[in-house]
């Protein structure tokens, strides 16, 4: 799923919406414009229970929302774990971390994986994913805050995509990826290196050496992407950069 500390809000299609805090764009008006100015009017922190309930009420058009940010990161995690996964792929089990409504699935999904688990905090973002019928076992969980409910050590491959950022899921959430993947499974996550995630980019690079030192994992690639997705803060132009990361667990 796509989270950031700058949440991706629309404008207001109805007074419910408006009162809460946290407006859900109409079909008809998520324009790359629309989008932008309401991002940028949304800098503020909130606490967690004010993120679940905006990403409760983003559902429905989430898919579309994202598509006009040009939001690359699932396909770009899925072609990454493609490229160096050499086993069976029907036969590989996924963990698919803030899954979101299922866009990293999809990708893997024709890429010939099969068996996916989701997890995330909004139940209405779990209700799409299940509306999708990729994953055989969905779970709700507030990242950072809960264990990750699933049975340690036994995926093939784990994947994070978005929920690594500022204000969002704590770096902490390393170790959990690499304990609920098999020995020799594959750990893939990706983050924003624009200006504004710079300090906790460095903070997680500084946290997956240190595993590595401490030979949990090995490192298998990592890849800067410099047209990331569109840029909507007044301090970048075009695109933001970001990173895919791809971990071997030892």
């Amino acid at each position: 799923m796509l989270l950031s500390f700058c949440i991706a809000m629309g404008r207001p299609n109805n007074e419910a919406n408006f009162a809460t805090g946290f407006c859900i764009m109409s079909a008809d008006s998520n324009t790359f414009e629309s989008v932008k100015a309401v991002i940028l009017s949304a800098h503020k922190s909130t606490t967690s229970e004010e993120k679940v309930g905006f990403y409760n009420r983003w559902a429905e058009n989430y898919d579309q929302d994202v598509a006009v940010l040009d939001y690359r990161a699932p396909s770009l995690a899925a072609d990454c774990i493609s490229s160096h996964f050499s086993s069976v792929r029907e036969a590989a089990v996924v963990l698919d971390v803030a899954c979101g409504t299922g866009l990293v699935a999809k990708h893997m999904k024709k890429l010939g994986f099969e068996h996916f688990v989701g997890v995330d905090g909004s139940e209405a973002m779990l209700g799409r994913a299940r509306e999708s019928g990729l994953y055989q076992d969905l779970k709700q969980c507030m990242l950072g805050e809960e264990p990750l409910p699933v049975r340690w050590g036994s995926f093939d491959v784990v994947v994070i995509v978005g929920a690594l950022s500022a204000g969002q899921v704590p770096i902490s959430i390393a170790r959990h990826l690499c304990n609920a993947t098999k020995p020799d499974g594959f750990i893939c996550m990706t983050t924003r290196s624009n200006q504004d995630n710079l300090e906790y980019k460095a903070a997680l690079d500084s946290e997956l050496r240190k595993m590595e030192e401490e030979e949990l994992w090995t490192c298998l690639e990592v890849t800067e992407v410099k047209d990331w997705e569109r840029a909507v803060s007044e301090k970048e132009d075009g695109y933001i950069s970001g990173v895919v990361y791809l971990y071997k667990k030892l």
